[in-house]
């Protein structure tokens, strides 16, 4: 007898978006404050919004420092009745030649403690990151109330 294999589709709600070009240190700060005022928005809890804080702190950072700036697109939304908050980093810069190596604790290109994207990560409930080398980064984040 034939099995019937079900797929939860899970519907994702963008509330509001907005994009901001991360260029200089100066736009890491307004980037901050953003994500800030958004994740208490959403009602994320004060450790929440403090993780979702440093880890958006970390890849603007990083966008400005190693791939010469680019934009950071942040979105409110529901999923299911909960609220989340979701930072796309997308820069043209040299890329991640590895990735893995990337994340590992420790790893650094340049004068840094090497904690940004595994840091990063472990502070998101959901990650991705897509490189090409010679062509640029984009990463996504998010955290979930």
């Amino acid at each position: 007898m034939p099995r019937l294999a079900t797929k939860k589709i899970l519907t994702t709600v963008i509330i509001k978006t907005e994009t901001l070009p991360v260029m200089a240190e100066h736009d890491v700060v307004k980037a901050r404050q953003m994500v800030r005022q958004w994740a208490s928005e959403i009602g994320l809890s004060l450790v929440d919004q403090t993780k979702i804080i440093t880890a958006a702190s970390e890849l603007a950072r990083n966008m400005v420092i190693y791939g010469g700036g680019g934009t950071m697109e942040i979105q409110s939304l529901e999923q299911y009745g909960r609220r989340g908050v979701k930072l796309v980093f997308e820069d043209k810069g040299p890329g991640i030649a590895d990735i893995t190596q990337a994340l590992k604790d420790g790893f650094t290109t340049g004068s840094g403690m090497g904690l940004g994207l595994g840091g990063a990560k472990r502070l998101s409930n959901e990650f991705e990151i897509e490189s090409t080398p010679g062509q640029g980064t984009r990463i996504m984040i998010a955290r979930w109330k």
